[in-house]
């Protein structure tokens, strides 16, 4: 189990926000990421996609998440797979769909336990 660093926190932050929520649509509140944009490749788009978030995911488990906090994290992106594998429709559902925020978000919990209660 390695030790907690803020920097890989942060950097995985970034990560998932450019997957699922970089740019907004103008005039509106929609936000997307290159996952979806992604998705509208067909083939390499997903898979490429889907590797990253699998990096996520390696990255949560070397910062000591728990296995049934991982098997959650893996759903999510095999949730997203699933929907990005349909064509145009997936690149929809992706924008909605945001399995790379969920999994920062468990990670984010992970962490702060693991921190203990603020002093």
């Amino acid at each position: 189990m390695a030790s907690y660093s803020s920097g890989s926190e942060a950097r995985l932050e970034i990560l998932a926000r450019l997957l699922d929520s970089r740019w907004r649509v103008p005039g509106t509140g929609i936000r997307f990421g290159a996952d979806a944009l992604m998705s509208l490749l067909p083939g390499l788009g997903p898979v490429v996609s889907t590797a990253v978030s699998a990096y996520i995911i390696w990255e949560a488990r070397r910062l000591g998440v728990s296995g049934g906090t991982l098997l959650r994290m893996i759903g999510n992106v095999g949730l997203d797979s699933l929907i990005s594998s349909v064509p145009l429709a997936g690149s929809i559902g992706d924008v909605f769909f945001r399995a790379n925020l969920r999994n920062m978000a468990l990670l984010r919990r992970h962490l702060a336990r693991r921190r203990g209660p603020p002093r």
